[in-house]
């Protein structure tokens, strides 16, 4: 070695020492989480709600120590906008740029379905905490490295039938749905349920995520005798369709999916947006698990705008993220290392966790990649803004 290079080692070594970069810090360089969803538009609340669950959760594990011997994870989020090509722009950025160990999706059934083929293909496990679409777990990838804590459309599907039939005593469905995969996996997930009950709809109308006026396909199905409609779409359409009903005049009992939960529904669908029943997968109010009060007390403590159960909104972002995290950091643990195939393998070591939805018990399998089940859902309303479990919103 050169004089002059020797002397460049030198120099460079007391430079990272001096800044705290010795070899232990750069061994421990952090372990980056993305995160893609709406951050911006209709649904950013739920973005955000989302973005806060992983991060209460993340500096929980920060304050723990970190992972793999003392490496901090950190938070990499993009704006996918519900587009799905900026939903894959967006993964490409995040597994080839920054990295990624995991890569959290979003809200929008149609972008995680655009990245799905992408992070199988590159072998880095991909963790949905909203989106419910069926086929994004189901979607006959071998190995496949699609996970998920959240709802699935067919068995919300099946939920949104007894409950109906169950609290408004009706037989009569219409389908009204958005025109994209989500809704076309509702379609089918519906179909199926009713099948099963020895039923059909008697009818199944679609509208476009920028309509403005549903009134025409609400027309046919009340012509066709509906007495309940099974709605699902995100927070502007379904808001449309509320509308729509008000300029009819038709009084109808609306059974939904979560879309109203993930944004502006009340301000944008008006007073009759109360009358809307939509599953969700956790609920602030009501007595709370140690956990439960947990996670309050961080968002509380975090969170200027938090004052209580009526501010952590939508619930299933925060609920479902909060976990999603938890587990993807056992996978990480159990993996031992960063590698994409081996945290896919660590998600089916994990025996079991004490978690805010519900007690796991090992809640992956290389048949199962859904951690929720029927049992883990509730229904809810908006009761003066605030999203409250039906039983407590009487």
């Amino acid at each position: 070695m050169s004089r002059l290079s020797r002397r460049t080692f030198v120099y460079t070594a007391i430079a990272l020492l001096s800044a705290g970069l010795g070899p232990q810090a750069i061994a421990a360089e952090p372990i980056k989480i993305g995160l893609i969803t709406a951050l911006s538009g209709q649904s950013a609340l739920a973005g955000e709600a989302i973005s806060r669950g992983m991060l209460v959760a993340i500096d929980e594990i920060n304050a723990k120590g970190g992972l793999l011997g003392g490496r901090k994870l950190e938070l990499v989020r993009r704006d996918d906008e519900a587009n799905p090509a900026k939903g894959v722009v967006a993964a490409r950025e995040l597994i080839y740029k920054e990295k990624a160990a995991v890569i959290f999706g979003g809200l929008d059934t149609p972008v995680s379905m655009a990245i799905v083929p992408l992070v199988n293909q590159a072998k880095v496990p991909f963790m949905g905490p909203w989106a419910a679409g069926t086929p994004i777990t189901k979607n006959g990838a071998n190995p496949n490295y699609v996970f998920r804590v959240s709802a699935v459309d067919e068995i919300v599907d099946m939920g949104m039938v007894d409950y109906a039939q169950k609290h408004f005593k009706t037989s009569k469905f219409g389908l009204i749905m958005v025109n994209n995969p989500w809704g076309e996996s509702n379609e089918k997930g519906l179909v199926a349920a009713l099948a099963a009950k020895g039923m059909k709809p008697v009818g199944s109308e679609k509208f476009e995520g920028n309509d403005v006026d549903v009134v025409p396909q609400l027309t046919r199905l009340k012509a066709a005798g509906a007495d309940t409609l099974f709605m699902v779409g995100n927070v502007g359409p379904s808001a449309q369709v509320v509308k729509s009903l008000d300029r009819m005049g038709w009084k109808v009992p609306v059974v939904s999916h979560w879309g109203p939960a993930g944004g502006r529904f009340t301000e944008l669908a008006g007073p009759n947006a109360k009358e809307v029943h939509f599953v969700q997968t956790y609920s602030f109010f009501g007595k709370q698990s140690p956990v439960g009060e947990k996670v309050i007390a961080a968002l509380k403590a975090k969170y200027p705008d938090v004052k209580g159960p009526e501010n952590i909104t939508p619930a299933v972002g925060v609920a479902n993220a909060y976990d999603a995290m938890q587990l993807t950091a056992l996978a990480i643990e159990r993996a031992g290392s960063t590698d994409g195939d081996a945290i896919r393998q660590g998600f089916y070591k994990i025996d079991g966790y004490d978690g805010l939805i519900k007690q796991y018990k090992q809640p992956f399998t290389p048949a199962v990649h859904d951690a929720l089940t029927e049992k883990d859902y509730v229904w809810a309303q908006f009761i003066d803004n605030r999203i409250l479990p039906v039983g407590l919103a009487q």
